[in-house]
């Protein structure tokens, strides 16, 4: 039995949903590289403000400030790394294989939903 169309396969490729299958080893990549890009980032954001290396929230002698500090700044590099690097990652899969590896557009937010 033949599966129903998809209106964003073109003839002679391979489907939508199989290429989303196949991103997902390119995807890991990705990832892989974006955590090693932040992990430099961080660095030397963090030397900015601080000699030391940032405190684990285990270190005995540091204050609450500077642990929250490092987390937070850690935080937001990582997160906005990864972003930037899995949106070039995306694009860049696109451009090679004509297929979008993601959402075409986000959901509605439940949230806002409940706040109107």
């Amino acid at each position: 039995m033949r599966r129903p169309a998809v209106q964003n396969e073109v003839p002679g490729r391979i489907p939508c949903g199989r290429m989303k299958f196949i991103y997902k080893p390119f995807g890991i990549v990705v990832g892989l590289l974006s955590g090693l890009v932040a992990k430099k980032i961080f660095g030397a954001i963090w030397g900015i403000f601080d000699q030391e290396e940032p405190p684990k929230p285990t270190t005995l002698e540091t204050t609450w400030p500077r642990v929250l500090g490092a987390a937070a700044v850690q935080g937001a590099t990582f997160r906005v790394t990864r972003a930037v690097v899995d949106r070039y990652g995306a694009k860049g899969f696109a451009f090679l294989t004509g297929s979008w590896p993601g959402e075409r557009r986000p959901d509605p937010s439940q949230a806002s939903k409940l706040v109107r």
